[in-house]
């Protein structure tokens, strides 16, 4: 379990922006709305090329399917569009630093990817365009921003019980439903854990030989912190195979976003082992005493379950509404703890779940209250909570699920600040 925390010391740091380097760099903000994928792809794949190592960081799906160099694109433009002042972007710029501590990013990589990024600048504009003072400017903003990743990357290691990757074995493996499974993770060496914030993930890190290289996930943890194990609960993605009659992996499907949470369902088993990363993440329970309304759809409810378990069992007499969308009885997770937390809590855990698609053996106001989408104007007042001025929304699910809620929730009156969501993969919060 390691601890050490790799030193800046040796990378240029430049003074802040001069005016006229911001002048810069907003004017090739047209440049990268027209040319930023290009040159995100671009700047992937010499990178990558050059250092087949850093494949092990970065996801295999996320790579073929373009999703990583689209959202650097989105996140180049938006720094060069708010130069002037970087504060609509600090939000992002928080959920990123979480994310590359989860996969233990350091400092010396920052080298690697500016030089690699300006390089692909500079190709995809042109020399004769991209130099002299506008390369010099974007030189000293890449790495005015890298420094406000790297200093808040060690802000968050400095707070980790470790840093990088630690073995925990697989202690057991229990089917919640027909998509989702729990893995219940202890630490090989029988060290208690750290508590977390409620809402929190881990990065899950595994060998793939086929592939030639290590693929990590983030997995959002699904039960109360506590000094034992680690909880996850994984969605299995139908019509995506994993393993070949061999038993070896089959890498067809490599990219499709699932198939390393399927490769889990298929072959790890307990008392396997895990590399695992110490907990992040800025969605976590807030700390007041206001009452919390969690909507969730899909897998969604994982963080969701971990803020419910994390509530009753404190010694606390906050309110909690659970308001759940769900395909059908098959494929509802943790139906019975929700009900048996519901019960234990009478008035002050309140409970409200849509059925999109029952099945025949569905009974509705047994396994299910509402027929249909989860709609906010079919949704209880008493368990909406519209009415209390402090109440708090945490939304997570699919994305357009959380627009749709988001959307709702502010359309009622409630204000952004109150409005909590957990964004799965490389996208924005949705506003």
């Amino acid at each position: 379990m390691s601890r050490i925390i790799e030193s800046s010391e040796g990378l240029p740091r430049p003074p802040p922006l001069s005016p006229e380097q911001r002048k810069l760099i907003t004017a090739t903000v047209p440049i990268l709305a027209e040319h930023g994928l290009t040159i995100t792809t671009l700047f992937y794949k010499q990178m990558l090329d050059a250092h087949p190592e850093l494949r092990n960081v970065f996801s295999h799906s996320k790579q073929q399917l373009g999703h990583q160099a689209g959202a650097l694109a989105r996140a180049v433009y938006a720094y060069a569009a708010n130069i002037e002042d970087l504060s609509p972007i600090l939000p992002v710029v928080e959920r990123i630093a979480h994310k590359h501590t989860s996969v233990h990013i350091v400092p010396s990589q920052y080298a690697i990817v500016g030089k690699f990024l300006l390089e692909a600048i500079t190709q995809v504009i042109g020399a004769d365009v991209f130099k002299g003072d506008l390369y010099d400017a974007w030189g000293a903003a890449y790495w005015n921003l890298a420094h406000i990743f790297i200093d808040r990357e060690r802000e968050l290691y400095e707070a980790a019980q470790w840093t990088g990757w630690r073995p925990f074995i697989v202690a057991k493996k229990v089917k919640e439903s027909d998509e989702i499974t729990s893995f219940y993770l202890k630490p090989k060496d029988g060290k208690p854990l750290e508590p977390y914030r409620p809402g929190q993930y881990i990065s899950v890190q595994k060998l793939i030989p086929e592939l030639g290289f290590k693929q990590s996930r983030q997995y959002s943890l699904s039960d109360a912190p506590n000094a034992e194990y680690f909880r996850i609960s994984v969605k299995r993605e139908p019509g995506v195979p994993v393993t070949a009659p061999a038993g070896t992996a089959d890498t067809t499907h490599a990219a499709h976003p699932g198939w390393l949470s399927n490769l889990l369902h298929a072959t790890v088993s307990e008392g396997d082992t895990l590399d695992v990363a110490f907990p992040f993440g800025e969605f976590f329970l807030d700390a007041s005493s206001a009452p919390v309304v969690l909507l969730s759809a899909g897998v969604g409810l994982t963080p969701l379950l971990a803020i419910l378990n994390t509530l009753v069992k404190a010694d606390e007499r906050r309110e909690v509404s659970w308001v759940q969308s769900v395909r059908n009885e098959r494929v509802h997770a943790f139906a019975a703890h929700v009900r048996a937390v519901r019960e234990a809590h009478p008035g002050r855990v309140r409970t409200h779940v849509f059925y999109s698609e029952p099945g025949a053996d569905a009974v509705e106001g047994r396994d299910f209250d509402s027929r249909g989408r989860l709609a906010l104007e079919r949704v209880p007042t008493d368990i909406l909570r519209l009415d209390v001025a402090d109440a708090q929304y945490y939304v997570c699910g699919p994305e357009g699920f959380m627009t749709d809620m988001i959307e709702g929730l502010k359309m009622r009156g409630i204000e952004s600040g109150r409005i909590h969501a957990e964004v799965f993969g490389a996208g924005a919060t949705p506003q």
